[in-house]
């Protein structure tokens, strides 16, 4: 059995972290000035620069799915079983990332492109 309020509670230690980060980590225009930047300096800004875009993006992609997933706590009878199969999703499962819609079976056939 999974405790949703335990789960409910982890959710949202988890969204205040990411909107913590969200604000801290404003991404910044590249400066690509070549007067005044060396050309591996410009590649690295700008590497940078792509590396923050990224995790600005799982940043707000994990925000939503906690979001989605603390109305399904809160309102699907459903929680905590597999969309696929309907079967239990294992509780270590949900705790290590209560976000997941499908069990380990379920997620592997998703993975191979069988579902």
């Amino acid at each position: 059995m999974i405790d949703r309020n335990k789960i409910r509670k982890a959710l949202l230690k988890r969204r205040a972290a990411l909107t913590r980060e969200s604000v801290l980590s404003q991404v910044e225009t590249v400066e690509l000035d070549q007067a005044r930047v060396g050309r591996l300096s410009r590649a690295e800004a700008m590497q940078d620069h792509q590396m923050s875009l990224e995790l600005a993006r799982r940043r707000e992609a994990m925000l939503e799915a906690i979001t989605r997933t603390l109305v399904r706590i809160d309102k699907d009878p459903d929680y905590g079983l597999c969309d696929d199969c309907g079967e239990a999703i294992a509780p270590a499962r949900l705790a290590l990332d209560p976000t997941q819609l499908c069990c380990v079976h379920c997620a592997g056939k998703r993975e191979q492109g069988s579902l």
